[in-house]
């Protein structure tokens, strides 16, 4: 049993979850991935703590590879390769350029979650699921031939990127730091206070805060500032002379902006996100392995075509050689050397025709099976031999459509994706929610204060040593034992009197979810859709192939008699050609009856959500962009 006919078997498509590894969700993924963010490089010639200032240098990204794995080249021999089915699929996981985009994914999204987690917006990022190749056209020479259409921004790439409602303040601690040097000369319009006509005051100045933000709405701030000043008046107590305090500020929302549902909206849709980049490669592999599967099925069908129109164009040759043989020996008229000619350059032309489809269709293969597509000399000038025929079983075992319906309701990644992004909806309409209420605040304020400095003569002669006299400690000890603190706290009320943006954004964001919940249905709908009419699609591939068999087999019959009568001089040549016409056609239509069968099964898994499965595919290795099956074995050189 071939891997076709394996994969057609209900067991074959019916593979058991256990036999499979699918890890969907962004720590998996990423934990398997080919590609990486390299940390920062090596600071210990900085001095100081790696773990410190790897925070202010940027992470390395890695250059994209763009090298095929090992598999391609283990498949050529002699200017051919060859491949099977599995073959195209491993190819595909491990080289094409559509899935190593979507590998980028979930470290995209992993990125912009350490964003969120930051209190910072979110950032749409990664690119929609793309559409594979498709083949060339069956009826002559194609003028597209790059087989792949363009990227389809739609599907599993819908995300919800919003920032309505309260502002998310940032979760991300913050150190502050100031210093100042001043040299300030004033001029002085009473001379008895400062006993000069201009004030000299030389300052410097030093702050430093730590700011913290919590979840919850509650932002603080403990802020440290000292400022030395040196006079040159005599008048002063204390000169030169220290200020120093310490203040904690205290700040919480009591209604609008408070919750942790309100202030890590973004953190939840964020992971939502993650779920959905995994989603939405799982997409990109199950409709690029599809694509690929239909053109390899294609391939095969031209590989087929191409004998069947060889076989014509021989027959209509020894029909033109015979011809001219009995026109010499006067047996025969020679108008049936015409004749006979005529339809072997009809028979070169559909030769030609089927020849440059099937070289066509292996540009297109090989494109999808590489990283630089057919860039490269040796594989440009390679040939595809398919190692696969076509294999249709007798019956299809097809379960009924409502029990199929109930299994694509649950693989189908759409239908997942959907109901991720209505959560993300409804988590963002917390926040949404939260900006109707009034802002309410309610804050706190707590300042150590402290002085010291040198004693001045003038002092002296007043009185003695003033209590502050002393150094920067003294200053120091004052605010650590509070002799000076001061105090307070209140509240802050802000009421939109008539809040008209906020109403209409919550009913706006009510009416896009009442929106999203019947996509949500509309999508239930079609996945039925897809369901029936991928069953009937099978049932009439078979009925084609059926009714095309028959017709081959009652046209090689015509042919093969009147063959026989024309031999005997029963028949005419005119009727030979006609036959053989008909023959030839006929076995392109069989040809072409088996691989729009093959399309018909390979659609029916894609509605079922069933192509990983029957294919044997791990996401985890989809991901590392490494398939452990090893290639097929290359037939033994002639």
């Amino acid at each position: 049993m071939n891997v076709e006919q394996y994969r057609r078997t209900d067991l074959g498509r019916r593979t058991t979850a256990g036999c499979l590894v699918f890890a969907l969700w962004a720590g998996q993924l990423q934990a398997q991935t080919a590609i990486r963010i390299d940390p920062a490089p090596d600071l210990a010639h900085f001095g100081g703590s790696n773990r410190f200032l790897k925070n202010y240098i940027p992470r390395v990204v890695p250059p994209v590879n763009l090298a095929n794995t090992s598999r391609l080249d283990s498949l050529v021999r002699a200017g051919n390769l060859y491949l099977s089915a599995r073959d195209v699929v491993a190819l595909v996981l491990e080289n094409n350029i559509d899935i190593e985009v979507q590998r980028y994914g979930p470290l995209l999204a992993r990125e912009v979650l350490r964003r969120a987690q930051a209190g910072g917006l979110l950032r749409s990022v990664g690119q929609g699921v793309a559409a594979g190749p498709t083949s060339v056209s069956l009826a002559g020479v194609s003028i597209n031939t790059n087989g792949a259409p363009a990227t389809s921004g739609g599907g599993v790439n819908s995300s919800v990127l919003t920032q309505l409602g309260p502002s998310i303040p940032s979760l991300d601690p913050s150190f502050t730091t100031f210093a100042s040097f001043a040299h300030t000369t004033i001029p002085q319009s009473n001379t008895v206070l400062s006993g000069i006509q201009s004030l000299v005051i030389n300052t410097r100045s030093f702050q430093a805060s730590y700011s913290q933000s919590t979840d919850f709405g509650l932002s603080s701030t403990l802020t440290f500032a000292s400022q030395y000043q040196k006079v040159n008046s005599a008048f002063y107590s204390l000169n030169p002379y220290t200020t120093a305090d310490i203040d904690l500020s205290v700040t919480q929302n009591l209604l609008n902006g408070f919750g942790r549902a309100v202030n890590t909206r973004n953190i939840k849709v964020q992971n939502n996100q993650l779920k959905v980049t995994d989603l939405q490669f799982k997409q990109q592999v199950i409709t690029t392995v599809t694509a690929a599967l239909n053109v390899y099925w294609d391939l095969v069908s031209f590989t087929e075509d191409l004998k069947a129109r060889q076989s014509a164009l021989d027959t209509a040759q020894q029909l033109l050689e015979n011809n001219q043989k009995q026109v010499q020996i006067g047996t025969l008229a020679e108008i049936e050397v015409t004749r006979a000619q005529a339809q072997l350059y009809s028979a070169r032309q559909d030769q030609l025709i089927s020849q440059t489809n099937l070289l066509q269709q292996e540009t297109i293969l090989k494109n999808v099976l590489s990283r630089a597509g057919v860039a490269t000399t040796d594989l440009a000038n390679v040939h595809i031999i398919p190692l696969d025929s076509f294999s249709i079983p007798e019956k299809d075992d097809i379960r009924p459509v409502d029990q199929l319906v109930a299994a694509a309701l649950d693989s189908r990644v759409e239908i997942e994706t959907n109901k991720i992004n209505l959560d993300s909806n409804k988590i963002n309409l917390v926040g949404i929610k939260n900006s109707l209420k009034p802002s309410l605040q309610a804050f706190g304020d707590l300042t150590n204060n402290g002085l010291s400095g040198d004693a001045t003569a003038f002092a002296l002669a007043q009185g003695g040593v003033p209590v502050f006299a002393g150094g920067f400690g003294s200053a120091l000890g004052q605010i650590f034992r509070r002799n000076y603190p001061n105090y307070s706290a209140g509240f802050s009320l802000n009421i939109p009197l008539r809040n008209r943006a906020a109403q209409s954004d919550y009913a706006t964001s009510m009416l896009e979810l009442r929106q999203n919940e019947l996509n949500l249905q509309k999508q239930i709908n079609q996945v039925r859709v897809d369901v029936q009419n991928a069953v009937i699609g099978i049932q009439q591939a078979r009925a084609r192939f059926v009714a095309a068999v028959q017709a081959r087999k009652l046209s090689q019959q015509t042919f093969d008699g009147d063959k026989r009568k024309y031999e005997l001089g029963a028949s005419t040549a005119y009727q030979v050609v006609q036959d053989q016409r008909d023959l030839a056609a006929a076995q392109s239509s069989e040809v072409q009856a088996m691989a729009n069968y093959s399309h018909a099964r390979i659609a029916l898994d894609q509605a079922l959500g069933a192509t990983l499965e029957v294919n044997h595919i791990s996401i985890n290795e989809a991901m590392s962009g490494k398939v452990s099956a090893a290639p097929s074995s290359i037939p033994a050189a002639r």
